[in-house]
């Protein structure tokens, strides 16, 4: 009895192997995808801050005689350049025509404001809509040059001395920040959501093309008969199917894990800054915890896309079925990147979202190690309920041969 799972898996091993669209899946695109999407994100990141920093900035000043030296200060500055407008009334069009990045309306009060003064509001028009602009940190900060500037002269003009006395009465108390954390776990918090979103979709994507190639595709190809007139018990036959698609989920993991381990050998050196800091601070056991989380979620995922493909009719059908569940099972994942939600004692019993909140801890380095039992348990009791209905599901003849 024992031989006869072993037989069905070996045999379905192969039938896996000769595949190439499943191989391609479980073994080109994690050996290959993974370091290339990290070079390209990190690579596209640190150039975007570079440009973002080094950007020439082109602008319009209206009403500049009206405070000749702020408009100095923007023509002194680096990295910004002063050109021509018709009139106010262009703004709008011009800056979303990318013909400026930004524009500077100084209303005519603002000389009697300054020199009296009191204060004075100008107007700043930018394209707010873009997330990877710096045109607002990058004209805040000059205004504000300009303003300690200002300041300081007006102090000075009511008997008060530059330098530590100026200061102390603008800012009577100084908020001196101490984070506890370390740049591992502030860093880890930040990205740590989005790194096992990857690794639950990859493990997802190990399992789809063997769960339908096993099972749907068996029905294709018409030795499902075959197999099932083997002197085998039928739940033998589930287990040795399920143990070949499960593998493929496996392997897709470890070979995931195997390129993220030897990326970050050749980065770690190479990378320097935060990232650096954090990529040096992961070592050889999170990565053995993250592949040990993986298991039973590779288990639940082969389970379930098994016993979906065994009902569809054919590969295509199969393929209709399983594509929302890769959806709504990767919907949980996410769930580690939203704020608020933390790793605890309820979290831990939740399926999918334990194992992505675990994982973000152990990048952060803060994880709680007495809850992978509930995690492993959680996760091993749902597989093992999946693998049950799956072989219940096998027996049951109008779902092996629908027409």
């Amino acid at each position: 009895m024992k031989a006869g799972f072993q037989t069905v898996f070996f045999k379905e091993m192969k039938d896996v192997l000769r595949d190439r669209k499943t191989l391609l899946l479980m073994i080109v695109l994690p050996i290959v995808v993974v370091p290339l999407l990290l070079n390209l994100l990190i690579g596209f990141v640190i150039k975007k801050e570079q440009e973002a920093k080094t950007e020439v900035l082109e602008y319009v000043v209206f009403g500049d005689e009206f405070a000749p030296e702020l408009a100095k200060t923007f023509e002194a500055a680096n990295g910004f350049k002063k050109v021509t407008l018709g009139s106010p009334d262009e703004l709008v069009a011009a800056i979303r025509e990318d013909r400026i990045d930004f524009g500077l309306v100084i209303p005519e009060k603002t000389a009697a404001q300054l020199s009296g003064q009191e204060q004075a509001s100008i107007e700043l028009h930018f394209d707010n809509a873009s997330m990877g602009s710096k045109v607002e940190d990058r004209v805040q900060d000059l205004v504000e040059k300009f303003n300690d500037g200002l300041t300081a002269a007006r102090l000075a003009k009511l008997g008060v001395p530059p330098g530590q006395k100026q200061k102390s009465l603008l800012e009577p108390v100084r908020l001196r920040k101490q984070g506890t954390g370390k740049i591992r776990e502030v860093i880890g918090d930040r990205i740590g959501g989005m790194v096992p979103y990857f690794f639950i979709a990859f493990c997802f994507m190990g399992v789809v093309y063997p769960a339908i190639h096993l099972g749907a595709g068996e029905k294709e190809r018409g030795t499902l008969e075959t197999l099932l007139l083997a002197p085998i018990p039928r739940h033998q036959v589930v287990l040795g199917k399920f143990l070949a698609v499960f593998c493929g989920g496996i392997i897709a993991v470890l070979l995931n894990l195997a390129s993220l381990g030897t990326w970050l050998a050749i980065k770690a050196g190479e990378l320097r800054g935060i990232i650096g800091t954090l990529i040096g601070s992961i070592d050889l056991l999170d990565l053995v915890l993250l592949a040990l989380m993986l298991i039973p979620v590779a288990a639940m995922f082969a389970a379930l896309l098994l016993s979906v493909s065994i009902f569809a009719r054919n590969s295509a059908e199969a393929s209709t079925l399983i594509s929302p569940f890769g959806i709504v099972l990767i919907v949980p994942a996410a769930l580690a990147m939203l704020p608020g939600v933390e790793l605890n004692w309820f979290w831990a019993w939740v399926p999918i979202t334990n194992v992505s909140l675990a994982m973000k801890e152990l990048l952060k380095g803060t994880m709680d190690y007495t809850m992978l039992l509930a995690i492993f348990a959680s996760s091993t009791l749902i597989a093992g309920g999946l693998l049950f209905f799956c072989a219940k599901w096998f027996n049951r003849e109008s779902v092996l041969f629908r027409v």
